[in-house]
């Protein structure tokens, strides 16, 4: 099975929009008017963020982080 990073979407009232990150990618996040913009979004977010880090030599991190609801046994 091929790990990938955890994705959050989430509403904010503030943004008036849906907003999605990867915690694992630090400053990896993006907005969209509904969820599956704010996924569409983040997804070629993503792929810059992983891009820029291989073009200059930055560690790519390891997909590691979990929501708090799949860590309880």
């Amino acid at each position: 099975m091929i790990k990938d990073y955890h994705i959050n979407i989430f509403y904010s009232a503030d943004d008036e929009g849906y907003i999605a990150d990867i915690p694992d990618l630090k400053t990896c996040s993006a907005f969209g008017e509904t969820p599956s913009e704010a996924l569409s979004e983040v997804l070629l977010a993503k792929q810059a963020w992983l891009e820029s880090a291989k073009a200059n030599g930055k560690p790519i991190p390891v997909p590691k982080y979990k929501p708090i609801i799949y860590q309880v046994a």
